[in-house]
Protein backbone atom coordinates (compact mmCIF):
# COMPACT_ATOMS: atom_id res chain seq x y z
CA UNK A 1 0.00 0.00 0.00
CA UNK A 2 1.02 3.61 -0.68
CA UNK A 3 1.75 5.04 2.22
CA UNK A 4 -0.04 8.70 1.32
CA UNK A 5 2.23 10.74 3.87
CA UNK A 6 5.34 9.85 1.79
CA UNK A 7 6.51 13.42 0.06
CA UNK A 8 8.12 10.87 -3.08
CA UNK A 9 4.17 9.47 -4.08
CA UNK A 10 2.03 12.96 -2.87
CA UNK A 11 0.46 14.20 -6.29
CA UNK A 12 0.66 18.10 -4.43
CA UNK A 13 4.61 17.28 -4.00
CA UNK A 14 5.28 15.71 -7.36
CA UNK A 15 3.62 18.47 -9.21
CA UNK A 16 5.66 21.25 -7.40
CA UNK A 17 8.58 19.11 -8.09
CA UNK A 18 8.04 18.21 -12.04
CA UNK A 19 7.48 22.14 -12.26
CA UNK A 20 10.38 23.05 -10.66
CA UNK A 21 12.43 20.70 -12.62
CA UNK A 22 10.92 21.76 -16.26
CA UNK A 23 11.51 25.10 -15.93
CA UNK A 24 15.17 24.39 -14.67
CA UNK A 25 15.79 22.60 -17.68
CA UNK A 26 13.53 25.16 -20.01
CA UNK A 27 15.69 28.22 -18.19
CA UNK A 28 18.97 26.38 -19.36
CA UNK A 29 17.79 26.03 -23.18
CA UNK A 30 16.46 29.25 -22.69
CA UNK A 31 20.24 30.84 -21.58
CA UNK A 32 21.15 31.73 -24.43
CA UNK A 33 17.93 34.13 -25.47
CA UNK A 34 19.67 36.55 -22.77
CA UNK A 35 15.77 36.53 -21.05
CA UNK A 36 14.68 36.44 -17.58
CA UNK A 37 11.89 33.64 -16.68
CA UNK A 38 9.31 36.20 -16.46
CA UNK A 39 10.11 38.03 -19.85
CA UNK A 40 9.69 34.50 -22.12
CA UNK A 41 6.67 33.50 -19.64
CA UNK A 42 5.08 36.99 -20.16
CA UNK A 43 5.66 36.95 -24.20
CA UNK A 44 4.18 33.03 -23.76
CA UNK A 45 1.60 34.11 -22.48
CA UNK A 46 1.27 37.16 -24.48
CA UNK A 47 1.23 35.15 -27.66
CA UNK A 48 -2.02 33.66 -26.63
CA UNK A 49 -3.62 36.45 -25.78
CA UNK A 50 -3.16 39.46 -27.63
CA UNK A 51 -4.90 42.64 -26.85
CA UNK A 52 -4.99 41.78 -23.14
CA UNK A 53 -4.89 44.24 -20.48
CA UNK A 54 -1.73 44.54 -18.28
CA UNK A 55 -4.70 44.11 -15.48
CA UNK A 56 -5.52 40.46 -16.77
CA UNK A 57 -1.81 39.13 -17.60
CA UNK A 58 -0.85 40.15 -14.47
CA UNK A 59 -3.75 38.03 -12.92
CA UNK A 60 -3.34 35.49 -15.66
CA UNK A 61 0.36 35.19 -14.57
CA UNK A 62 0.07 35.53 -11.04
CA UNK A 63 2.64 38.64 -10.30
CA UNK A 64 1.55 41.66 -8.60
CA UNK A 65 0.61 44.52 -11.44
CA UNK A 66 4.03 46.78 -10.85
CA UNK A 67 6.11 43.21 -11.07
CA UNK A 68 4.12 42.97 -14.86
CA UNK A 69 4.67 46.91 -15.55
CA UNK A 70 8.79 46.63 -15.21
CA UNK A 71 8.68 43.13 -17.50
CA UNK A 72 6.22 44.71 -20.44
CA UNK A 73 8.85 48.18 -19.79
CA UNK A 74 11.96 45.94 -20.63
CA UNK A 75 10.59 44.13 -23.50
CA UNK A 76 8.88 47.40 -25.05
CA UNK A 77 12.10 48.80 -25.11
CA UNK A 78 13.06 45.74 -26.41
CA UNK A 79 10.92 46.28 -29.06
CA UNK A 80 9.10 42.86 -28.21
CA UNK A 81 5.79 44.02 -26.75
CA UNK A 82 3.50 47.37 -27.36
CA UNK A 83 1.16 48.97 -25.70
CA UNK A 84 -2.10 50.35 -27.69
CA UNK A 85 -4.36 52.59 -26.01
CA UNK A 86 -7.53 50.93 -24.85
CA UNK A 87 -10.66 53.03 -27.15
CA UNK A 88 -12.78 52.12 -23.86
CA UNK A 89 -10.52 53.54 -21.10
CA UNK A 90 -8.14 56.09 -21.92
CA UNK A 91 -6.26 55.46 -18.57
CA UNK A 92 -5.38 51.84 -20.19
CA UNK A 93 -3.65 50.03 -22.54
CA UNK A 94 -3.54 46.81 -24.31
CA UNK A 95 -0.73 44.69 -25.22
CA UNK A 96 0.76 43.14 -28.27
CA UNK A 97 3.35 41.17 -29.43
CA UNK A 98 5.70 43.45 -32.00
CA UNK A 99 6.05 41.85 -35.12
CA UNK A 100 10.28 41.37 -33.60
CA UNK A 101 9.14 39.08 -31.18
CA UNK A 102 8.25 36.19 -33.40
CA UNK A 103 11.58 34.69 -33.90
CA UNK A 104 11.97 34.54 -30.35
CA UNK A 105 8.62 33.33 -29.55
CA UNK A 106 9.60 30.62 -31.75
CA UNK A 107 12.63 29.45 -30.10
CA UNK A 108 10.92 30.00 -27.09
CA UNK A 109 8.39 27.26 -27.95
CA UNK A 110 10.61 25.37 -29.51
CA UNK A 111 12.52 25.17 -26.42
CA UNK A 112 9.34 23.76 -24.53
CA UNK A 113 8.40 21.43 -26.72
CA UNK A 114 12.24 19.91 -26.24
CA UNK A 115 11.43 19.95 -22.74
CA UNK A 116 8.32 18.54 -22.41
CA UNK A 117 9.71 15.84 -24.98
CA UNK A 118 12.43 15.09 -22.20
CA UNK A 119 9.95 15.23 -19.25
CA UNK A 120 7.45 12.67 -21.08
CA UNK A 121 10.33 10.18 -22.56
CA UNK A 122 9.00 6.89 -21.91
CA UNK A 123 5.64 7.53 -22.28
CA UNK A 124 3.24 6.25 -25.43
CA UNK A 125 1.21 8.89 -26.89
CA UNK A 126 -1.48 7.45 -25.50
CA UNK A 127 -0.18 7.57 -22.04
CA UNK A 128 0.40 11.25 -22.46
CA UNK A 129 -2.70 12.11 -23.67
CA UNK A 130 -4.83 10.74 -20.88
CA UNK A 131 -2.42 12.06 -18.39
CA UNK A 132 -2.68 15.66 -19.99
CA UNK A 133 -6.60 14.78 -20.22
CA UNK A 134 -6.14 13.74 -16.35
CA UNK A 135 -4.57 17.47 -15.45
CA UNK A 136 -7.29 19.45 -17.36
CA UNK A 137 -10.28 17.49 -14.95
CA UNK A 138 -8.12 18.43 -12.08
CA UNK A 139 -7.48 21.90 -13.05
CA UNK A 140 -11.15 22.19 -13.85
CA UNK A 141 -12.05 20.99 -10.45
CA UNK A 142 -10.24 23.19 -8.68
CA UNK A 143 -11.14 26.32 -10.56
CA UNK A 144 -14.56 25.05 -10.22
CA UNK A 145 -13.90 25.01 -6.64
CA UNK A 146 -11.96 28.35 -6.55
CA UNK A 147 -15.22 29.98 -8.02
CA UNK A 148 -17.50 28.53 -5.89
CA UNK A 149 -16.10 29.62 -2.86
CA UNK A 150 -15.19 32.92 -4.01
CA UNK A 151 -19.12 33.60 -4.40
CA UNK A 152 -19.15 32.32 -0.56
CA UNK A 153 -20.20 35.27 1.93
CA UNK A 154 -17.25 36.20 3.81
CA UNK A 155 -17.43 34.64 7.32
CA UNK A 156 -14.66 35.52 8.64
CA UNK A 157 -15.99 39.39 9.73
CA UNK A 158 -18.60 37.72 11.56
Amino acid sequence: MIDPRDPSRVFGFLLTDITRLMRRNFARRAQPLGMTEGQWRLLARLSGNQGISQAALADIMEVQPITLVRLIDRLEAAGLVERRPDPKDRRAFRLYLAPKAQPLLDRIWDFAHQTREDAMAGLSPVERERMIDALIKIKANLVRIDDDESKQPDSSHG
